[in-house]
């Protein structure tokens, strides 16, 4: 070997090695599910713009996940430098300074292509605190050959009682087959988020005008009445223990005649390498009860946030704005299909007819999260926002206790009047606790 090439060698050897040492380790804590899980799969595609970060996962349970990151970026603990969370936590931390404000994009990321409710939801004062990774309202999910053999027809715009007679007619216990499937785990953000959409369509809320909770209200006596209802007689067993990701299992397997959740669900229901119905799902509008003119239409959004205590802000960002950029949609387009496209983020999507070719639940997505209404989420006046959360800071505890209650009841240990009257009891002191209530 030549002395020129074996210095040459050592120079790169050397230069190697100093790029090894300048690069940046961040880590990005993010919630177990489909969407979340297929972004690792394409980090190829980071890895080659950006060699220089290495990107480290902590993968959690939806529940964990809000509890690890909420006590991190409280405590300015430093533990992650990127984390998936809700629009209900983005503009809250953003008042306290929690998260990096994203107020400088580049040109290229085409921060105007946001959806505008979307892109309101994680601003403070005009600036954005997070970025959006997918989008979604709520609806109902059927399987088409099931309604059609229980000879039941699920119109565009289903009422709870059109409902419940089809959650009967497509029960089919000894094949295994349950009329419906609803999240029953508790957490402010599993089975409160179904459960406070279905009261909002029942025509209750959460809060008079003077911060009173509302739970002893006969709207909301109505609604869970008819949530355990449903569930117990037509819903899977242990259903107090599913959340999104049980029903969507469930659901696939086609274990379930109806399944009224999250719309991003749509593009794993119709996938045919995982939904053994793929072929035979029909969409409609999230119910309502008869004479309320409310859908109960929630609007939601995972999105990835830095928290003002990360060391690499600089690497947090390119790896924030790769995951929600219009190349990351085209990326997984061309790996997967239009189908799995990351939803109801960006007006371009649904612009994109190849989109909306391949997604028959595209338009009605769009429909949906366009008609979500978290300024006025009841029929009845309230004194804050939030389709199906309150967008307080005390609601993440106090909705996981409510919650709690619903599921125990769903579980037999209380019936609905016992439940409800224990979420009043238990929201009236926490809320005067907190100084709402004189």
């Amino acid at each position: 070997m030549s002395y020129t090439f074996r210095a040459l060698m050592g120079a790169c050897a050397v230069g190697a090695l100093a790029t090894a040492a300048q690069a940046e380790t961040i880590t990005v804590a993010t919630v177990n599910n489909g969407d979340m899980i297929r972004m690792q799969s394409m980090m190829d595609d980071f890895n080659e713009q950006h060699p220089d970060i290495t990107v480290e996962w902590v993968t959690l349970e939806e529940n964990v996940l809000r509890q690890r990151v909420t006590q991190d970026v409280a405590t300015g603990g430093g533990q992650f430098d990127v984390m998936t969370i809700g629009n209900y936590e983005v503009p809250i931390w953003g008042n306290r300074d929690w998260l990096m404000p994203l107020d400088d994009l580049s040109d290229d990321y085409d921060v105007e292509d946001l959806i505008p409710s979307i892109r309101g939801a994680l601003s403070v004062d005009d600036t954005l605190y997070a970025l959006p990774f997918y989008g979604e309202s709520a609806f109902v999910m059927y399987r088409k050959d099931l309604a059609e053999a229980a000879g039941v027809e699920i119109p565009e715009q289903p009422t709870w009682t059109q409902i419940k007679a089809a959650a009967e007619a497509m029960t089919d216990s000894d094949a295994g087959v349950y009329g419906i499937c609803l999240r029953g785990k508790p957490g402010w953000g599993e089975n409160m988020a179904f459960i406070s959409a279905m009261a909002n369509s029942y025509g209750a809320r959460w809060f008079d005008m003077d911060w009173q909770p509302q739970f002893d209200s006969p709207e909301w006596t109505a609604a869970v009445t008819d949530y355990l209802d449903l569930m117990t007689k037509y819903g899977p067993p242990g259903a107090s223990s599913n959340g999104f990701n049980e029903n969507l299992s469930l659901f696939q397997q086609g274990k379930c005649g109806m399944w009224i959740d999250a719309t991003v669900a749509a593009g794993f229901v119709t996938d045919p390498e995982e939904s053994t119905v793929a072929d035979n799902v029909g969409y409609a509008v999230f119910p309502n009860k008869e004479g309320v003119d409310n859908h109960g239409n929630w609007l939601w959004s995972w999105n990835l946030g830095i928290p003002a205590s990360t060391q690499s802000p600089e690497a947090a960002k390119a790896f924030v704005t790769w995951a929600t950029s219009k190349e990351y949609t085209q990326l997984v387009a061309e790996k997967q299909g239009w189908r799995a496209a990351p939803p109801g983020t960006r007006t371009s999507l649904y612009e994109n007819e190849d989109y909306l070719a391949e997604a028959p639940f595209a338009t009605l997505t769009k429909e949906t999260m366009d008609a979500a209404t978290p300024e006025k989420p009841s029929v009845q006046d309230v004194p804050y926002v939030g389709a199906q959360f309150v967008s307080i800071p005390e609601f993440q505890g106090i909705g996981t206790a409510v919650g709690q209650q619903f599921s125990a009841a769903l579980a037999g240990q209380m019936d609905a009047d016992q439940a409800l009257s224990s979420a009043q009891q238990l929201t009236q002191r926490e809320m005067m606790k907190a100084g709402y209530i004189k």
